[in-house]
């Protein structure tokens, strides 16, 4: 019988029975495999893995799993819904009447943008990036994808990742954390967006430079919605009296079905790991 421990910080480690190890956004950067000589499976309580030391707890013997393809659609949706808020200024509206402050003019306040006819440039066609393209044809809008490497599709026509941020008047992320990807959105690239354009992430905080991101949100320049953070859950002050970004506490796949799905992956990978079977979601080194 597998020993199974969700793991929400480095003291959880300290059991040397524990056989199975349920990460649940507790960073894992390098396992003190030391202290758990029974360790055999760590299962990732969602797609990204950027936080665990796949190399090291593979070279041990130790079996790694995800949670992939069942959280698509729900990150999909959140970053519809930023791009939404943000462009429409949704939040800044609904604070106006909360507060009491509306005075039921309508003629020229709040204007936003319209998505409808915009430019949308989707860095990373993958599944979830794939999946906010099929959701903005509904909106009519043109579509630009940037990724290492063209693809065969007729969902988006393919840029250079600096040709689409100039192009688009909304750009978002969906690539996974990776040493080629940390930084990828660095000052000189945050200035080639045009002027009034939104940047969506939905995918790391570490993508993007967010102290060059801040610079610019404080200036005005650019619009974001933002559902991931470099240093989570610490988010930069400066961000949150700024009428020009709409903040969500890394929600993306944080919806019911989503959940019970990757609960689902969980189990099954675990079963699995039980019977001696192969695992449906392995990660490899």
């Amino acid at each position: 019988m597998m020993h199974a421990r969700f793991a929400p910080s480095h003291d959880d480690w300290k059991d040397p029975d524990l056989s199975v190890l349920d990460d649940r956004r507790a960073p894992v950067p390098a396992v003190p495999l030391e202290l758990l000589p029974e360790l055999r499976i760590v299962a990732n309580f969602g797609v990204g893995y950027d936080r665990i030391d796949v190399a090291a707890l593979v070279a041990a013997g130790v079996t790694v799993t995800n949670t992939p393809g069942v959280l698509d659609a729900a990150t999909a949706d959140l970053t519809f819904a930023l791009i939404l808020a943000v462009r429409r200024r949704i939040v800044e509206g609904d604070r106006l009447v909360r507060s009491g402050r509306w005075r039921g003019s309508y003629a020229d306040a709040f204007l936003g943008q319209e998505v409808t006819g915009s430019t949308l440039g989707i860095v990373g066609l993958g599944r979830i990036g794939a999946a906010v393209a099929r959701r903005a044809r509904g909106f009519d809008v043109r579509l630009l994808y940037a990724q290492r490497r063209s693809a065969e599709t007729e969902i988006a026509e393919y840029r250079e990742l600096d040709d689409l941020l100039r192009e688009s008047d909304v750009v978002t992320l969906h690539v996974p954390r990776t040493p080629d990807t940390e930084g990828l959105i660095d000052a000189r690239r945050l200035a080639l967006l045009r002027d009034g354009a939104t940047l969506i992430n939905t995918a790391r905080g570490e993508i993007v430079d967010e102290d060059a991101l801040v610079r610019e949100l404080v200036a005005g320049r650019i619009s974001a919605g933002l559902d991931v953070f470099a240093h989570e859950p610490d988010v930069p002050a400066d961000l949150f009296g700024l009428p020009n970004v709409v903040l969500t506490p890394h929600i993306g796949s944080a919806s019911v079905q989503a959940r019970e799905a990757m609960t689902r992956v969980v189990v099954d990978n675990l079963l699995a790991f039980e019977r001696g079977t192969p695992v449906p979601t392995p990660v490899a080194a």
